[in-house]
This record gives C-alpha cells, structure tokens and sequence, in this order.
C-alpha cells in the first residue's frame, strides 16, 4: 500500500487531499500543529484504519516511522489575515517546515511537492501570469512574510531536485474556495458568504475592479495529484481561468444566498493584486484543467457555511 504524508493535513485544502488519497486506497499519515488547520477538518477520517493524524510542528525536526512513498508540504497559514496575525510561524513554514519535509522525503526516497501560490508573482505586470514570469513582488511589504517564504521554499524544493535528485513538485496555487475554508480567514469567499448570510454589508477593499480566478477544491487536489505523479519539476500553475472582479463575485453570492445586504467599499490593502489569472497551459499538458463551474462550487460552499453558522 503506498503512504502519503501530508504536512497541513487538518488544514482546508490538505483535508481533501487526505480525503482524496484514502479514497485511492493509499494510508495517509496527516501531520498538523493546528494553527490555523482542525480537528473538525479531519473528524471524518478518524475512524478510517488507513488514516493517521500526527499533532507536530514541521519546523521542528519531523520524525515518521515506516516507508512514506509521497510527501505533500500544504503547512503554512494561507489567508492575508491568518499571515499577518502570524508572521514569523508563517516565515518559519516556508524555510524550516518546507526543509525538514524535504529531508524527510529524501531520506524515504519519496516524491514530494510543495503547495505554492500565485503570490509569488506579486502585483503582476503580466497578465494572465505564466510560471516563466519572475513576478512583481514587495519584499519588505507587510505580505512579504508569505510571498517570500513561498518563493524560498520553491528555491529549496529546487535545489533538492538538483543537489540530491529528489523528485520534487511545485504546484503555484490560485485562489482556491470550497467547503472547509474558516469563516473568519478573511478571504473574500468566506468573508462575502458570512456577510450574505448574516444580512450585514460586504465589505470590498477598494474599488472592487481588482480581479479574481477562484477554484474549487475537489478541481485543485485532483491536480495535486495529477502532478506528484509527473515527470515535471519545474512550477504548475493550478487555478481556474474565470476571471471576475471582486465587485462581480459580491453580486454573485449576494444572488446564491437571496441576500440583500449592501455592498460597502473600504481603503484598499496595501500589495492588493490588481489582477490575478493563471496561464495553465503546462498543467493541460499533464491532463488538468478545472471542471467546477463557479455557480455550483460556490452553492456548495455556501450550503457548507450556512450548515455551520446554524
């Protein structure tokens, strides 16, 4: 049977992919240190005999027993909100954290691949972003403390596959939304949902004319999948191509939720993205590209948070 480790398994994304690998028929050791990922995440698992949850920090030396076959690094708070409430566990998660999973793959001789982000390309001067693009990216910005751990995290997964031929994969994640996201990480789905369901204002940083490519879950993780099992090294772009504005997205699941609130505008955040489109034409080349249509993932998330709230 192969065995996945997955580093920010009880996060949002990393409970589906957990999820999505018991459902291959693999075992699964889920490694989480809980600041910003839940047991609620993974609750559903716990009774699966293939399913294992290790409470531990991988910026601490990561120690799992056994033969591991795929390494899968998502550990790193991911929302604007949850980085800058945690700025140096979140620059810990990109050096040590992705070094010690690193090593842990080598040493099992196992494929690993690191979740990144489009963030690494900053506020893009090219549009849509190509994984050749080097980014536009403030390194001393209050967001630096995740656009650039990220980016030394690619440098290390690289220098790993070169130095000691680790088979190592980068995944650059685009926004990604589904069932799972934390109401309160600040992000716009979950924070548009909330406001909808609550009848209070959506708030818009800004004008709202900033852009978004938002995928769902279920669509991402299969591409996570896709791509540990390829022979590509080099960054995938993993993100739809639906590009809407903030304002667009607002109207949207204000219409899916039969909400009426107001859309409320505030001083827009400092490194904001003007636009943000992934180019994914090497992840068509390994076979990918999302199938959700936005209506039905955001629904779905949206039934998801109207379960919690009640």
């Amino acid at each position: 049977m192969d065995r996945a480790v997955v580093a920010g398994g009880a996060g949002f994304i990393g409970s589906h992919l957990c999820e999505h690998l018991l459902g291959l028929g693999m075992s699964v050791v889920c490694v989480d240190n809980l600041l910003s990922g839940s047991l609620r995440n993974i609750r559903h698992l716990s009774g699966n005999p293939d399913f294992s949850f290790l409470e531990a920090d991988v910026c601490s030396h990561l120690t799992i027993s056994g033969p591991v076959t795929y390494v899968f690094n998502l550990a790193s708070p991911a929302s604007p909100r949850d980085y800058l409430r945690w700025p140096l566990e979140t620059l810990r998660a990109g050096s040590l954290g992705t070094m010690n999973t690193l090593e842990l793959a080598a040493q099992k001789g196992a494929a690993y691949l690191l979740t990144s982000t489009s963030e690494v390309y900053g506020d893009p001067l090219v549009h849509p972003q190509p994984e050749y693009y080097f980014g536009n990216v403030n390194p001393i910005g209050p967001r630096s403390v995740y656009d650039e751990a990220k980016r030394f995290a690619e440098a290390a997964v690289m220098c790993y596959h070169r130095s000691r031929s680790t088979n190592t994969h980068i995944a650059r994640l685009f926004n990604t939304y589904g069932p799972r996201m934390r109401l309160d990480d600040g992000r716009v789905v979950p924070s548009f949902i909330g406001s909808a369901l609550a009848g209070e204002p959506l708030t818009v940083f800004g004008d709202g004319k900033q852009t978004r490519s938002l995928c769902y879950v279920a669509d991402i993780v299969r591409g996570l999948w896709l791509l540990i099992q390829s022979d590509e090294h080099t960054p995938v772009n993993l993100g739809s191509i639906d590009e809407r504005t903030v304002l667009d997205l607002a109207e949207i699941i204000k219409r899916l939720a039969g909400s009426s609130s107001p859309v409320v505008h505030k001083e827009a955040l400092p490194d904001d993205p003007r636009v943000r489109r992934p180019d994914i034409n090497k992840a068509r080349m390994l076979g990918w590209r999302p199938t959700t249509p936005l209506d039905t993932g955001l629904q779905a998330t949206l039934e998801y948070f109207r379960q919690q709230i009640t």
